[in-house]
């Protein structure tokens, strides 16, 4: 429906009339809002000042503030919060003289330590990013001009430039390809940082301009390319190429064969390509999600615990001024007691956990069993700790996108890696014995046996050394110059180019055992044999490799017999009814898939050149078709395909990354639960998986059936339903029929399944599951991957985590974690996301403990003097409680272990222990709260009843004893006593005991020194807390928790 639209808008362009309103026109004011932008274009080569609109910058951006917006926004993050607001509130109450408890600065200080905190972590993290984006964005690039050939920044690019790419280089905007250094006139693209596909993508220039004498002459012709508006569809495109100054006018078609997308690389050659989309028009930034401000799950529910905690303050408020009967002006002594009772929200909280949380950041970035490991969000360490779902991608995560050759299998013999040189026997005889010549009748019997073997392993190493995509390129390397090289075929000079890893590592291995492919070009193929012989072959016709047909096919003629052959490989699904019947090819494609061994079934089929000429008359008319022409160029080919001879089974490995097996393992072992979500095609992805162990030796695979209709889905889904543990593997368009059809039932279901593995999936669907895991199991997730086509999911996950690989750093950089292998998961959850989140906890709790203490003491203390809202500890004292006094053994706390990093790693099965967030559950904080309760009114009526007559005496006793329970408490609390605790515990005693001197207005100097004073505050001490020890040895005694099992 598309196309005539856009053949009569190019003719309108040529014309030189106005497009229609609906597409060219748009408002200021939706210009202004972003909207309208994205319109179709027309593009002159090499003027980027013809532009017809503005274009965005071709910047990339992952900050999510600027320099007027990160102020305004880091305070509105944290305002949000009820937590935050209230203390805002609470200091600002205090310009109220009625409401006024105490000095301004015993508010205000501790709420603008909390912001200079926040603000300086964020303002790092700002810096960090921006240095990073710069980094990106300051490549450099040459840009052909009238003035020649200049350097350009990536930054400086805009819609219109005439763009030099060279090999191995990134593209740095979505281009138009115009030429190509390769003599074949094509060039080679590797994608996968943009669909995750591994395959090699074969880009074709634009016919026109690829016969220009030089690339300067680009901008000598008057042309321009019209594109259509931009989009998030990777695999597609539409558009026109004109050239005005041509006699006649020159006009071709643009598709995706002619189009260079960002964050693909050039595998092959230097291009010249002209940019049309830049910035946010980028396909792969509209495939990216916008950077979101993650919160964790943590710190929700300690604002949960918080807003429980104010419940409370209400409560005991009005309880307070009920007792009081309501007399007076009682509206007053409610925001009185509100503000004197503050600590019950604890307000050094934040501080806490925001220092706790720099704390791990700096641990796991320190952590040398994990080196280049690098925190980009140090909000949230503490989510590794309960994830889960994991969500990988598998290109460069998983694998090491390195094929390797493992097997050759005739059906009557198998030769693996350890038994290759037999192979390579065979093939030297074959080529350099004439015995192979001899008439049947006079070869002795067992050497007639030795030849069919030596024959068969031939004609398969040869079928192999033929039927591919691959093309031999020859490069200087400093000895011998490119043209020397491609003369004499040097082996040293030589480099493979294909659309398919696979295909070179078949390529690779027949060169290792003898038969080398030395040159390609469009019409013929030459081999070398072991004694140095050149093959010559003709390509007759090739039939690519499709998804649909999962095979692909070559005809070939030997120019030394003149023989043709129909060489045919794929998958064993469809090679299996068109080989001729045997008994061994479904066994052994099984066998070999459960090693997970790409499987390749490899056949051949001799032809007379009375029937090549048949087919190639038929094939022809067939390409001619109007109507039908797939269907009947296809029906023509399969005439060929019948009762072709089966010669081998191949089987290649996609190398895994190290230790990614035992990575998995513990993975599972730990409750989480894997998908792997791969933009590769469905039979490389369950090999993936089952080499990987993401599914185990023992687990049924189901492969959903490919479904386009809501009827087909359903019946899917109630097949698929039937199974039981087992796992599911589904491609992106049956994913999105399930999706839209019967979103609930499906993920009802795959969250059932051990594993699950979706190929085929494009870069906004991975995110789109993992909101929905998100959304529909209320459990943490995290996405791990190392390309761009990854950053949408990383993004969206509750946790990203990227791997920095060879094929660059977009996934890493978007990414709140780094690591450099997928190994490095295993400790940076089972270690330090097991500790951060038990740490958080325990400190979380103590903060709320060591307030809560406080606030009952103030109570009793008010409800023995008549319920009067009068501060029991004033100015210094209030401050250094939370301070100097007890900050440093309290923070402390982040350095506990309750196991250490080795028992952890080992027994990964205390990680599933908290997935159900116990070290921080209504019930932790019920038993921390009645501790608080009960320490603070055994620390206040004690010292009530200990004292003997001045109230000054009330203070020295119960805040002295405060200090003390608060110090031993830390001591109860500790696990694995580190020297910096004892450190922590001892200069937080000295400092109280030197600030005494200092304290006179609130505590009496010459009481202290007395031994009265000393033994009332040992026993109302060892009163608060001797109990506690006694209950914590019982519990440990008769009830001890998994860890302290594997540590005694």
């Amino acid at each position: 429906m598309e196309q005539p639209k856009l053949v009569d808008l190019t003719s309108d362009i040529t014309k030189g009339s106005k497009l229609s309103p609906g597409f060219t026109w748009c408002c200021p004011w939706s210009r202004c809002c972003g909207m309208g932008d994205f319109r179709p274009r027309t593009v002159w080569l090499g003027h980027p000042e013809k532009r017809e609109q503005r274009y965005p910058r071709n910047v990339i951006n992952n900050q999510k503030y600027n320099f007027f917006t990160f102020l305004p926004g880091v305070l509105f993050n944290q305002f949000k919060y009820f937590f935050n607001l209230y203390f805002l509130l609470l200091a600002c109450s205090q310009f109220v003289n009625e409401l006024r408890l105490g000095a301004l600065y015993t508010y205000w200080v501790p709420l603008g330590i909390v912001l200079i905190i926040t603000i300086m972590r964020e303002a790092v993290e700002e810096i960090r990013c921006y240095c990073r984006d710069k980094e990106v964005n300051s490549q450099i690039y040459s840009k052909l001009s009238i003035r020649g050939t200049v350097k350009v920044k990536s930054s400086g690019i805009q819609v219109g430039d005439l763009i030099i790419v060279e090999k191995n280089q990134r593209v740095p905007a979505d281009m138009i390809f115009l030429r190509t250094s390769e003599r074949n006139g094509s060039c080679f693209l590797r994608t996968d940082q943009l669909d995750g596909e591994t395959d090699w993508k074969l880009r074709h220039p634009v016919a026109c301009t690829q016969r220009l004498p030089t690339a300067a002459d680009l901008l000598q012709i008057r042309s321009y390319v019209y594109a259509e508006e931009p989009n998030i569809d990777i695999h597609n495109f539409i558009g026109t190429f004109t050239r005005e100054d041509g006699d006649p006018p020159v006009n071709e078609s643009l598709s995706i064969e002619n189009t260079l997308w960002a964050s693909t690389v050039i595998a092959s050659g230097t291009v010249v390509g002209v940019v049309t989309y830049t910035g946010k028009e980028l396909r792969s930034v509209m495939n990216t999600s916008d950077p979101r401000h993650k919160v964790g799950l943590f710190d929700l529910e300690v604002n949960c615990l918080t807003k429980i905690l104010f419940g409370a303050l209400v409560v005991v408020s009005l309880v307070m001024v009920a007792l009081q009967h309501f007399a007076g002006r009682w509206y007053l002594q409610i925001f009185r007691f509100l503000l004197l009772f503050s600590n019950i929200v604890p307000i050094s909280l934040c501080v806490n956990l925001d220092m706790g949380k720099m704390v791990f950041s700096w641990m796991i970035r320190r952590d040398s069993k994990i080196p280049g490991t690098v925190v980009r969000a140090s909000t949230i360490p503490e989510q590794l700790g309960r994830i889960s779902y994991l969500l990988t991608d598998k290109t460069g995560t998983l694998t090491q996108n390195e094929m390797v050759f493992r097997r050759l299998h005739l059906g009557t013999v198998a030769y693996g890696m350890d038994s290759m040189d037999e192979v390579q026997s065979h093939v030297f005889s074959a080529y350099t014995q004439p015995s192979h010549d001899l008439p049947a009748s006079r070869v002795p019997a067992a050497t007639k046996v030795r030849k069919t073997i030596s024959s068969r392993v031939h004609e398969a190493v040869k079928a192999i050394a033929l039927v591919h995509y691959v093309t031999p390129a020859y490069e200087a390397n400093g000895v011998t110059d490119q043209a020397e090289a491609e003369q004499h075929y040097e082996d040293t000079c030589r480099v493979y180019q294909a659309a398919s890893p696979d295909e070179v590592s078949l390529v690779q291995w027949t060169e290792s055992v003898g038969l080398t492919l030395v040159g390609r070009d469009q019409n013929s193929m030459q081999l070398r044999t072991p004694s140095g012989q050149i093959l010559n072959f003709t390509i007759l016709q090739i039939f690519p490799f499709t998804y649909e047909s999962k095979r692909m096919g070559i005809i070939i003629r030997d120019e030394s017999t003149g023989e043709i052959t129909f060489y045919m490989k794929g998958a064993d699904v469809v090679m299996a009814g068109i080989v001729q019947y045997n008994d061994w090819l479904e066994e052994e494609c099984g066998n070999m898939a459960r090693e997970g061994l790409r499987v390749l079934v490899v056949s051949k089929k001799s032809l007379t050149e009375e029937q090549y000429q048949d087919f190639e008359a038929r094939y022809f008319q067939a390409k001619l078709s109007v109507h039908d022409r797939s269907l009947k160029v296809a029906t023509v080919i399969e005439s060929l395909e019948m009762e072709m001879e089966l010669l081998c089974l191949t089987g290649v490995e996609d190398q895994l990354q190290a230790d990614v097996r035992p990575t998995l393992e513990i993975l599972r072992n730990a409750g989480i639960k894997v998908w792997m979500l791969t933009g590769d095609k469905l039979e490389t992805a369950t090999c993936t998986a089952k080499n990987a162990h993401l599914v185990t030796r023992n687990q049924e695979i189901h492969i959903f059936n490919s479904v386009t209709t809501r009827g087909e889905a359903h019946l899917e889904l109630n097949a698929f339903r039937r199974k039981h543990d087992c796992a599911l593997v589904i491609s992106g368009d049956s994913l999105e029929v399930c999706l839209k059809f019967y979103e609930y039932e499906f993920m009802e279901l795959a969250c059932q399944c051990p594993a699950v593995v979706c190929c085929r999936c494009a870069p906004t669907q991975k995110a789109q599951i993992v909101r929905l895991l998100q959304e529909r199991t209320g459990k943490l997730t995290c996405a791990v991957g190392d390309g761009g086509n990854d950053v949408s999911m990383i993004q969206e996950a509750d946790c990203g985590v990227g791997v920095e690989g060879k094929e660059g750093k977009q996934a890493s950089l978007a990414a709140d974690f780094s690591v450099t292998q997928f190994k490095h998961l295993g400790r940076l959850l089972m270690v330090h996301g097991r500790n951060s989140y038990k740490r958080s906890a325990g400190l979380s709790q103590f903060v709320i403990h060591r307030s809560l203490c406080i606030s009952t003491m103030q109570a009793v203390f008010s409800s023995v003097f008549y319920f009067a809202s009068v501060p029991l500890y004033q100015g210094f004292l209030i401050i250094g409680y939370s301070t100097i006094y007890t900050m440093f053994p309290v923070f402390s706390l982040v350095l506990d272990k309750d196991v250490k990093s080795e028992v952890a790693m080992l027994y990964p099965e205390l990680y599933k222990d908290l997935l159900k967030g116990r070290p921080l559950s209504f019930k932790t904080f019920l038993i921390w709260v009645l501790i608080s309760i009960y320490q603070g009114s055994i620390i206040m009526y004690g010292a009530l009843l200990l004292f003997e007559s001045e109230f000054v005496h009330i203070v020295a006793i119960s805040f002295t004893s405060l200090i003390l329970t608060e110090l031993l408490m830390v001591a109860l609390t500790i696990q694995a006593w580190h020297w910096l605790m004892i450190v922590a515990e001892l200069l937080s005693l000295a400092c109280y005991i030197a600030s005494l001197v200092f304290l006179h207005e609130f505590i009496d100097v010459y009481f202290i020194a007395t031994m009265s004073f000393l033994w009332k505050v040992t026993v109302i001490t060892l009163v608060s807390c001797l109990p506690l020890y006694i209950l914590k040895y019982l519990r440990r005694r008769f009830s001890p928790p998994n860890y302290s099992k594997l540590t005694t």
